[in-house]
């Protein structure tokens, strides 16, 4: 497995549930820096429409707090290259049911230009902040 020295990965990270750790830790095993864009409040309002159970502020204390996590930032944009222009990582990590979308596709051709990669990380069955609203009413 490639060691890469810094990772990048994002989300939302809102009721924080094991699908969560799985994705920061095998992020973490594959960089010697990790860090994690956790998304504002306005942002998840903005694409998802609705507004996370759990305050930006409160989202990004959980994730700091998490071992594998060197550094948090505010997602504010949906565009990962604006990541990049700003953290300057060498690859991003994102779950691996955007492997071969149009977007993603072109994420790949865009970081190839200035030197990074993405690696797909396997989704945890069965777990998700949806799943968890639906199943307790929130």
């Amino acid at each position: 497995m490639k060691k890469y020295r810094i990772g990048y990965t994002t989300g939302v990270y809102d009721m924080f549930h094991i699908g969560h750790l799985n994705i920061i830790r095998r992020a973490k095993e594959q960089c010697e820096h990790l860090i994690v864009g956790v998304s504002t409040d306005s942002l998840v309002e903005g694409y998802k429409h609705k507004t996370p159970v759990i305050p930006y502020e409160q989202r990004a204390a959980i994730v700091a707090a998490c071992r594998y996590v060197d550094e948090v930032v505010p997602q504010t944009s949906m565009d990962k290259l604006d990541a990049w222009k700003t953290l300057h990582f060498d690859v991003m990590f994102h779950g691996d049911e955007w492997r071969g979308t149009d977007l993603y596709n072109e994420y790949e051709r865009r970081f190839a230009e200035v030197g990074a990669e993405i690696v797909y990380l396997p989704h945890t069955d069965g777990i998700s902040s949806s799943i968890l609203r639906e199943k307790y009413g929130k």
